[in-house]
């Protein structure tokens, strides 16, 4: 007897954390781009291995600090335009950070030339990948329009209004692909939250 956890060869968790079974197909037109900090690879409670394996068109890069050539190409890869899921930093200036580059009408861009990039990471780390990445502070930025609150209870925030990556992911491909729902992702998210709360009393499911 070993005494090691069988894997799921698919989505490289634990059997018990399986989440092959959660996974939807959907052919997002707006490319996902993750960023992910190195610590949430294998946490057992990240959202992002979920929403890979239900969305088709993705990539996804792991790192804090990057050659930013390397990071450059990455994110204007094919001529698509990258935009930044990211709030505002209004101490930008006082604080050394480049100012993101303005907007573009997204009305005159179809949504297969779009990138969307979010850094899935802790706030706090989040914000440290953006500091140490110029390329990351130069990008436009993309602000989501009254999102629902989250569901996601089992994982502490900064505040109430912060999103898991996938939730935050979901609505904002919903803004920028009109017509488009990601709510069946949405349900199985919610499965996974269920699941994960089943194995830890400490959780508090919403």
């Amino acid at each position: 007897m070993t005494g090691k956890r069988p894997f799921c060869v698919q989505c490289l968790r634990p059997m018990r954390t399986c989440i092959c079974a959660l996974a939807v197909e959907l052919n997002n037109r707006v490319e996902l781009c993750i960023v992910q900090h190195p610590e949430e690879a294998n946490n057992a409670k990240n959202t992002a291995g979920l929403l890979l394996a239900s969305l088709k068109n993705n990539q996804k890069i792991t790192g804090e600090v990057f050659d930013q050539t390397y990071l450059h190409a990455q994110l204007f890869a094919a001529g698509k335009q990258p935009l930044l899921l990211y709030p505002p930093t209004p101490d930008e200036k006082s604080l050394g950070l480049q100012s993101p580059s303005p907007l573009p009408d997204l009305t005159t861009i179809p949504a297969e030339q779009l990138r969307l990039v979010l850094l899935d990471a802790t706030w706090r780390k989040s914000r440290k990948m953006l500091y140490l990445n110029p390329v990351l502070q130069a990008l436009p930025r993309f602000s989501l329009h009254n999102p629902p609150p989250g569901i996601y209870k089992i994982r502490k925030a900064d505040s109430e209004n912060q999103l898991s990556t996938l939730e935050a992911s979901c609505y904002a491909l919903e803004q920028l692909e009109p017509g488009s729902h990601y709510q069946q992702l949405i349900a199985a998210f919610r499965c996974f939250v269920d699941q994960l709360a089943s194995y830890n009393p400490a959780y508090s499911p919403p």
